[in-house]
């Protein structure tokens, strides 16, 4: 029987990635945060998707629907800011998925689901890997060899001074060259179970190396290397994200230690 449901998939922020030719092969490091996306998901006749109350566009989340074959109100509510390499989009797919498979009770496999998300993101051009990181949850590392996740404990400051198009840095040719190259080689030089302070450096080395940093990002890693953290910027975002420090940035979270589910 149709009826209303809600799920709540955790926000991702990537420090480092190299594109692959399927996104569960793309190498990379992301760690998946408590701030994320609960979307709440009522069948109706026509799909419509708001956020934050507001009516909006949200081509992956009806991509995912269309494939699921079904039509629905989608109410998104973000902990994070929207398009600035918080995962947002792949947080919001994915949790809407969960909630339309409760919704409409399809009785699809989680790992079907996650893969839905994740082909619609894609198709989308809004990220590559996302889902699979908030899925699970944790710190996780993809080095070619399969996912590996752990759970730190650190608390993890964040600050946003706006977005960059994914879309466009997915489809810039000579850019995704770069990322290919510097990106392989941050993540196979990373040890074999890195801290979270070490990705984070070594994800500062990547941002660099690829010439991603506004004035903004890199005055605001230096004000957290200067207070005794470290701090890197998320991959694509104006934003800066960093451990080892207190009250340095505007925002405070926590690794997630659950990955997407419904409530």
């Amino acid at each position: 029987m149709d009826r209303t449901a809600r799920a709540y998939a955790p926000g991702s922020v990537t420090a480092l990635f190299a594109p692959a030719d399927a996104p569960t092969n793309s190498l990379g490091v992301s760690v998946a945060i408590a701030d994320g996306v609960e979307s709440t998901v009522e069948p109706a006749g026509d799909t419509r998707v708001t956020l934050d109350g507001n009516a909006t566009a949200f081509e992956p989340v009806e991509l995912a629907l269309d494939a699921l074959g079904v039509t629905a109100d989608v109410a998104l509510r973000a902990d994070v800011p929207v398009g600035c390499g918080f995962g947002a989009s792949g947080a919001a797919t994915l949790s809407t998925v969960l909630a339309a498979n409760e919704a409409f009770d399809l009785g699809a496999s989680r790992d079907g689901l996650v893969q839905t998300a994740a082909a619609a993101e894609i198709q989308a051009g809004t990220g590559l890997g996302d889902v699979f990181v908030q899925a699970g949850g944790g710190l996780v590392t993809n080095d070619g060899a399969g996912l590996s996740r752990r759970t730190p404990t650190e608390v993890i400051e964040y600050e946003s001074y706006g977005g960059i198009e994914t879309s466009a840095v997915l489809g810039d040719d000579g850019l995704m060259a770069r990322i290919r190259t510097e990106g392989t080689a941050s993540v196979r030089d990373l040890p074999q179970e890195p801290s979270l302070a070490a990705v984070i450096e070594t994800g500062w080395e990547f941002a660099r190396a690829i010439g991603l940093p506004t004035p903004d990002v890199a005055a605001t890693v230096d004000a957290v290397e200067d207070a005794g953290g470290v701090a890197s910027m998320a991959m694509v975002g104006e934003t800066v994200f960093a451990v080892g420090v207190e009250g340095v940035l505007a925002n405070r979270t926590t690794v997630a230690t659950e990955g997407a589910h419904v409530r």
